[in-house]
């Protein structure tokens, strides 16, 4: 987590220094050596994993309100006062960490660690901290709501998982059994799985891509959206991409691949060769290649887990999906920043 701390006072400053020998971050006195606010804010909002203000709540509250989006994509803010005696998270509780490094803040220093989530304050199991724990993505925050609320008013909510979960379950969940809806669901593949649950989706994806010569980034777009769309797919569970040696110089695929963040890894004909499973062989690509089949092995290999969904060809493309082992359990309270 990239921290930035916002002092206002040379003793905020003091406190800012001592905070950050803890927990690593930049340090700022606003007002010095020009900085200003404004600035800060719109420049760390945009860069940091955290804002950390050492002054007064109000200040905080008014300086980051032009640039809340949205709590799966906001940093996380906190702020203690200058004496040091109260941490108190703004912004991004659950999803950006806020909360877990309000705590963190606050034992650094002894103070108290404010903490206003409602699930938090009456004790209930938290799905979005939960999702965080087990590094997925939300797809719908503002479904969270839904969840929480239930749990608070004393319902049980359900969950359908693709991955057994070790562990017993909190108290107010449940696994939803046959014919039961489920009210959030731990899915790569959202668009088949409880349509009005609140998806969470595991980064554990590795895309294996195969291309003809001079594919472009529009051409590989195009097939990834079929392929998604083909199989229900969530674009946020994929970490990263995969292919042969050959293609390591195709500026569409490497464009593709810089455009959705993936890293991509490049294996040789042997190597892909090598990797043990079963794969839609091609005796064309073969030929081309000197493998029988690309996009599958390679997904493998990169994940070093199963096929999860295979080839699908089109447009010159052929796209795999395989998975990185996952083994998701109900360890949910939020872990140290």
């Amino acid at each position: 987590m990239s921290r930035a701390y916002l002092a206002f006072t040379e003793k905020g400053m003091a406190l800012a220094h001592r905070l950050a020998r803890a927990l690593p971050g930049s340090v700022s006195r606003c007002g010095a050596g020009g900085v200003r606010l404004a600035e800060w804010t719109s420049t760390q909002f945009a860069q940091a994993d955290a804002l950390i203000f050492v002054g007064a709540v109000g200040i905080a509250v008014r300086a980051i309100a032009p640039h809340c989006k949205s709590k799966a994509t906001d940093p996380a803010v906190v702020v203690l006062d200058e004496c040091g005696r109260f941490a108190v998270p703004l912004l991004s509780g659950h999803l950006g960490g806020a909360n877990a490094l309000a705590r963190a803040l606050a034992e650094a220093c002894g103070a108290i660690p404010v903490i206003t989530t409602a699930t938090d304050a009456n004790g209930v199991f938290a799905v979005d901290e939960w999702a965080k724990a087990q590094g997925c993505a939300v797809l719908e925050p503002e479904r969270i709501k839904l969840v929480s609320g239930a749990l608070l008013a004393g319902h049980t909510v359900r969950l359908a998982s693709d991955w057994p979960v070790q562990g017993t379950p909190p108290a107010g969940v449940a696994l939803a059994g046959a014919g039961e809806t489920a009210d959030f669901a731990l899915t790569l593949t959202p668009g088949k799985t409880a349509p009005e649950a609140l998806h969470l989706v595991p980064r554990i994806g590795v895309l294996g891509v195969g291309c003809k010569r001079g594919t472009t980034a529009d051409q590989l777009e195009a097939a990834f959206a079929a392929f998604c769309a083909a199989h229900g797919l969530a674009p946020a569970g994929i970490r990263g991409a995969a292919s042969i040696d050959l293609k390591q110089d195709e500026p569409g695929l490497a464009a593709f691949c810089a455009a959705h963040g993936w890293p991509i890894t490049f294996y040789t004909a042997r190597q892909l060769q090598a990797v043990e499973g079963h794969f839609t062989p091609s005796a064309f690509v073969r030929s081309v290649t000197g493998v029988d089949n690309v996009c599958e092995r390679a997904a493998v290999c990169a994940a070093g887990g199963p096929l999860q969904v295979p080839k699908q060809a089109g447009g010159g493309v052929t796209l795999a999906l395989a998975a990185k082992p996952f083994a998701p359990d109900w360890s949910w309270k939020d872990a140290e920043p």
